[in-house]
């Protein structure tokens, strides 16, 4: 398993009527969550797209379990639970600055290549270094 820690700071403009973030924002968290985890490793999807490479959603599920409020601090646990092949599947655990579990997800992504629009196998330097996190 890999896992990274993004912090992010709610702001006034990601929260509802209530004052709690708007549920459509964890999709934008966990997004934040999986580009900082590729960079962690190396990766970025900016190069990811220049090889040809795209990773739409295939899945979306979020937990919501007590509410982000406007200026709490967050901490978004990325981690990679099984090594990918034609689709990535990440993990999310989001907690505020009390170390409370607030929200859990997962997206799954499928590796597309641009120039076939079809899905293709994760790209081999990714895989590279994915890898030797894994014991087999």
């Amino acid at each position: 398993m890999i896992k990274n820690e993004t912090k992010l700071r709610v702001r006034y403009g990601e929260t509802d009527q209530m004052g709690y973030v708007y549920y459509g924002n964890y999709a934008q968290f966990f997004e934040i969550g999986r580009v900082e985890w590729l960079r962690n490793l190396g990766v970025s999807y900016k190069n990811l797209e220049e090889s040809n490479i795209m990773l739409p959603v295939l899945n979306l599920n979020v937990n919501f379990l007590k509410p982000a409020k406007y200026d709490d601090l967050l901490t978004i646990v990325t981690s990679l639970k099984k090594k990918p092949l034609v689709k990535i599947e990440f993990d999310f655990e989001i907690y505020n600055e009390k170390k409370e579990l607030l929200t859990t997800g997962y997206t799954s992504l499928v590796f597309i290549d641009m120039k076939k629009n079809k899905p293709t196998k994760a790209p081999k330097d990714l895989l590279d270094k994915i890898y030797p996190h894994f014991n087999s």
